[in-house]
């Protein structure tokens, strides 16, 4: 608030682990210096319910059992986690592109999907997990460059085989304006045993939830286009990101106040200068790329990357460590519903497959009884 915006020190990290090969930008503008990188931090502790974690964070079954942790196999680059949501057919995952992606054609050798039992808020769900699946089919938005920020960050897994039943199917959120909406976020990443003035210290795997609100658009009119300078990025590409910041209820950390106010002399207003929806407030982190926020049961958006512009602008220190005074950043659905649609169609109908299986049985038992 007190220097700036091209004096502005700009760090940016992908909410979720990924071959670190993938997610490495930078740049400048006007002096100030800004890195990408790709890498459910609660106000309190969302650390194991065995070391005290704060229960509010935990998630139970039967709201998020469609919430899937994604492990992709790079070989000799290592395994990675991410987030993603059962889709209504039953068999497909919506997440982040760059979770199986750098922008190219390449992909992972191969993607296991796992689903949460709920039994325990302590369980690591790949290493226990009620049902499993491997992926067949990567339909990666053709307009994605493979940058930490980018609109078009999404992708659609096919799987293996319909998953089973009793785990929860999404549907994708109507509207198309999301600026001061609340959500509810839930995903696998890296979690805090100190909550926000920590940020991340504890691993991935376990299930957490919790709540935010969205602030604004990239290019929403009042910058503007401000950010398409400062990111580096034509307006194609970021228009629509999504940016939430998280707050613990003082000004001093209120970056979205900060970064409108100060930083791009904007009046101040509810819509940037609030203090968030109260003590279950979380940030996403490393590994919840991919993940779902929902608003109602409905996917609104997809957990893409995180933001920092240090502690002279609201971070409680200088670390990209998912900690009071960081933005994240998400994809919407309204602009990619044809695209999903578009990867759901291409898997048939659970019915479909039956009768198919039957009618090939039959032809089977008719060959038979001719050559008998």
């Amino acid at each position: 608030m007190k220097q700036s915006l091209a004096a502005l020190a700009v760090a940016l990290l992908a909410a979720g682990s990924a071959h670190a090969d993938f997610k490495s930008l930078s740049g400048s503008y006007s002096g100030l210096n800004w890195t990408a990188n790709s890498t459910i931090v609660g106000v309190t502790s969302t650390g194991t319910a065995a070391s005290g974690g704060d229960p509010r964070y935990f998630a139970p079954r039967s709201q998020y059992s469609g919430v899937a942790t994604i492990i992709t196999d790079y070989g000799a680059a290592g395994a990675f986690i991410c987030s993603g949501t059962l889709l209504a057919n039953q068999r497909s995952i919506l997440t982040a592109a760059h979770c199986v992606s750098d922008g190219t054609a390449a992909r992972p050798l191969s993607t296991s999907v796992y689903f949460y039992t709920g039994a325990n808020p302590d369980n690591v769900t790949w290493q226990a997990p009620t049902f499993s699946y491997g992926v067949t089919n990567y339909y990666v938005h053709s307009d994605y460059t493979g940058h930490v920020i980018d609109q078009n960050d999404i992708a659609v897994l096919t799987l293996d085989d319909f998953v089973d039943s009793s785990v929860k199917a999404h549907g994708l959120y109507g509207g198309d304006d999301l600026t001061g909406l609340d959500y509810n976020i839930a995903g696998y990443g890296g979690r805090s045993t100190g909550g926000g003035d920590v940020g991340v210290n504890a691993g991935t795997g376990r299930l957490r939830q919790g709540d935010n609100r969205y602030d604004f658009r990239l290019g929403d009119t009042d910058f503007g286009g401000l950010w398409d300078d400062v990111l580096s990025e034509p307006a194609s590409q970021i228009e629509n990101t999504y940016l939430a910041d998280f707050d613990n209820g003082t000004g001093a950390n209120d970056l979205s106040c900060n970064i409108a106010v100060f930083g791009f002399g904007i009046a101040p207003s509810d819509k940037y200068c609030n203090t968030g929806v109260g003590a279950d407030e979380v940030s996403s982190a490393g590994g919840d790329s991919g993940g779902p926020e929902f608003i109602g049961d409905l996917v609104a958006s997809v957990t893409s990357f995180g933001l920092t512009f240090g502690s002279g602008w609201g971070d409680v220190d200088d670390a990209l460590n998912n900690s009071f005074g960081e933005f994240n950043g998400f994809v919407p659905v309204s602009i990619h519903r044809d695209f999903i649609d578009a990867a759901m169609a291409t898997v048939p109908e659970p019915g479909s497959v039956a009768l198919a299986g039957m009618c090939l049985a039959v032809m089977g038992m008719s060959r038979r009884k001719r050559r008998a």
